[in-house]
């Protein structure tokens, strides 16, 4: 059975989506350790703690094998005798032609017509004019006239600097405000805040696998609580629940979810951790 986790409809085993809202069901598979059932995108069995992502296919070895191709090999071609016959003194009779082979012609000289010569070019330099000197006449410098003390100038009063009266700060936001999960203890009113930036939150009891982000062996009758109980999932905006194989379960709004399912929570959700409502949490945002 699967219980839808927006309307906590139950499903029967292999359903897709939910037969009451039509919602898509979650996913589950099998623990490849224990066999139990736990949900696609878990990261840890809940019932024996076996990490789900360390289980990768081997690759497949294809061995690569060459073909076996037959190479041809051409028969070597005999030479033509009548080839050989056509050729001069193929049969060494004539001795004059074996002393004195034909020596092969030389070829005609070819002449270069040289280019001629250009006639040398004559450049004439004209020696440039000397410039007359200049005779630079004196000017008599006149007398400097008297020069007139100045006024005195009227002192001007200064006026008074008013006074500038701040105006008070408007009121503004230097950051924007983070929602923060809580999770409140109905037995004792004590608030506990999920870590912001954890995006799985663990709920259970002090152990040597998966130590617990929200640690409740100091609250009462949290020997119903299991050492790994249930995880609490961040995804964008919204917070999700499942339990991850604890031994007396997890209730929502008191209906169970079973194990591999998952809840949406939303603020005034009742979270009971074990049977009797002896552990319980109402989730809040703030």
């Amino acid at each position: 059975m699967i219980v839808c986790p927006n309307c906590n409809h139950p499903n029967p085993d292999g359903a897709v989506q939910c037969e009451a809202c039509y919602t898509p069901l979650p996913a589950t598979s099998n623990c490849p350790n224990c066999g139990a059932t736990v949900q696609s995108d878990a990261a840890f069995c809940g019932q024996c703690g076996f990490n789900l992502h360390s289980v990768a296919a081997p690759a497949a070895t294809v061995a690569t094998v060459a073909p076996d191709v037959p190479v041809e090999v051409p028969p070597l071609a005999n030479p033509d005798p009548l080839l050989e016959l056509l050729q001069p003194n193929a049969l060494g009779l004539d001795p004059v032609a074996n002393e004195n082979p034909p020596a092969p012609a030389p070829l005609p000289p070819t002449a270069v017509a040289a280019p001629p010569s250009a006639p040398p070019v004559v450049v004439e330099v004209t020696p440039a004019p000397t410039p007359a000197p200049v005779v630079e006449a004196s000017i008599p410098t006149p007398p400097p006239e008297p020069v007139a003390p100045p006024e005195p100038v009227p002192a001007v009063e200064a006026p008074a600097p008013e006074t500038v009266v701040a105006a008070p700060p408007s009121p503004a936001r230097t950051q924007l405000q983070q929602i923060t999960a809580r999770l409140v203890h109905v037995q004792s009113d004590r608030e506990i805040e999920l870590p912001p930036s954890l995006s799985v939150v663990h709920i259970g009891k002090p152990n040597d696998r998966i130590p617990p982000d929200v640690d409740v062996s100091g609250f009462a009758n949290s020997e119903i609580v299991s050492r790994v109980h249930a995880d609490i999932r961040l995804e964008g905006d919204a917070h999700y629940i499942e339990d991850v194989g604890s031994s007396n379960g997890t209730y929502i709004n008191n209906l169970p979810l079973l194990p591999g399912n998952r809840h949406r929570l939303r603020p005034g959700d009742r979270i009971s951790l074990g049977k009797g409502d002896l552990v319980t949490f109402l989730f809040k945002l703030a």
